[in-house]
């Protein structure tokens, strides 16, 4: 996924996500000079900091 896609998905803007994702431990790949985020790894990400029900 490109960060435009991974923020969309996660609702929020490509400019937080670039400033965040390593500090929020987000899992990401390097693809030469580009960051990549992989579908499950973001879902997964999402799941294990769900709160409640």
């Amino acid at each position: 996924m490109t960060p435009d896609e991974a923020a969309a998905a996660l609702g929020v803007t490509k400019r937080v996500l670039m400033d965040s994702y390593r500090r929020w431990r987000i899992p990401y790949l390097k693809v030469g000079k580009h960051v990549r985020f992989r579908t499950r790894d973001l879902h997964n990400w999402v799941d294990a900091r769900m709160q409640g029900g």
